[in-house]
């Protein structure tokens, strides 16, 4: 207690001191802040899914309180070659950074490379480009939601039963979300059975047909995984149609699978923290664009590479269901935020 009470004094009379020598002395100015015109940009693919408008809000805020600016970019069709069009159209602008969904890892390798070749910072969110020089990774940990989905569905059936999976082959985020649900399943409850797979490529009618005839091969089917929510709408109008009360599970919200999960046509989702992966993600993009305000002890400076490098952020998850469901819908967010969204 003394030594605190000692080591308390000297702070006070430090602060004291330096308040008094520097009353009149102006603030030094802060490095955290951009210069006139800096720019950020968000791009994504299929930009009209709902699940990246509070990303890009929250992202948006932390550019503004830096005073930088923004743009939101992307292709709205599923197609990684106009998706990669729509980065180098961005990128020809000369951006300060970009914070990048990408399709698929490979096919961006050499844009991210190219990029960061020029100046333009990079970090990936959500879904990554592991093999490409990016800075950094935020996302909500893709192994750890299917694993929680697997334990949601297992434990609502008592640990006993068949389920089956919808899949979108290809995209990175999405395939580990199936193979971690699939892996705690076999692993966890040995008496659950996997009856089935669709590949269904985030199509909500591929997914209803999916469904259709999953349960018409396997009448006692009684779970349905899949790692979006396109599809998991389609999966849910099948399964209310077929009233056998198979629960689907599902990965991300929008408004008509909070409807569903609210309304008990869907048994639940997991959703990533949206609205943190954003501002995180803006906060490593600027200091991957500034690094110079970094020095660590270490080689950087010799070896050549940006000291802001973190592997990967995780921005977290929730578990939504019907209890906690009307806490995420965008138009509420929104009217309590006292913004106008995307365009705002």
């Amino acid at each position: 207690m003394k030594t605190f009470l000692i080591a308390a004094a000297a702070v006070s009379l430090g602060v004291s001191a330096v308040q008094a020598q520097d009353l009149d002395a102006p603030w030094p100015e802060t490095p955290f802040k951009c210069e006139p015109g800096e720019t950020y940009v968000m791009n994504v693919m299929v930009s009209g899914v709902e699940y990246w408008f509070p990303v890009y809000e929250m992202f948006k805020q932390a550019a503004h309180q830096f005073g930088c600016e923004t743009d939101y970019t992307g292709t709205p069709e599923y197609d990684v070659n106009k998706q990669i069009t729509s980065f180098e159209q961005a990128l020809a602008k000369r951006p300060a950074g970009i914070l990048l969904h990408p399709m698929n890892p490979d096919p961006f390798v050499e844009p991210i490379n190219r990029a960061i070749e020029q100046g333009t910072a990079i970090v990936t969110f959500a879904a990554d480009s592991p093999n490409s020089n990016r800075a950094s990774y935020v996302t909500s940990d893709n192994t750890r939601e299917g694993t929680v989905a697997a334990d949601q569905i297992a434990e609502a059936m008592g640990g006993k039963g068949s389920y089956a999976v919808l899949e979108n082959p290809g995209q990175d985020n999405h395939d580990r979300r199936v193979s971690s649900f699939v892996a705690r399943m076999q692993a966890q409850y040995p008496d659950m059975t996997l009856v089935g797979r669709a590949v269904t490529n985030q199509d909500p009618n591929k997914a209803y047909q999916a469904v259709l005839s999953l349960a018409q091969a396997h009448p006692d089917l009684g779970a349905v995984f899949m790692p979006e929510a396109s599809s998991a709408i389609g999966a849910a109008q099948a399964a209310k149609e077929l009233g056998s009360g198979i629960k689907v599970m599902t990965v991300d919200v929008n408004a008509t699978v909070l409807d569903m999960i609210k309304a008990g046509e869907m048994f639940g989702a997991i959703n990533p923290n949206q609205g943190t992966q954003g501002y995180y993600g803006f906060l490593l993009l600027w200091l991957a664009a500034h690094p110079n305000l970094i020095d660590p002890m270490n080689d950087h400076a010799r070896a050549g590479f940006n000291p802001m490098g973190i592997p990967m952020l995780d921005n977290g998850y929730s578990v939504v269901t019907q209890q906690n469901a009307q806490d995420f819908y965008w138009d509420g967010y929104l009217k309590r935020r006292g913004t106008k969204g995307i365009q705002g």
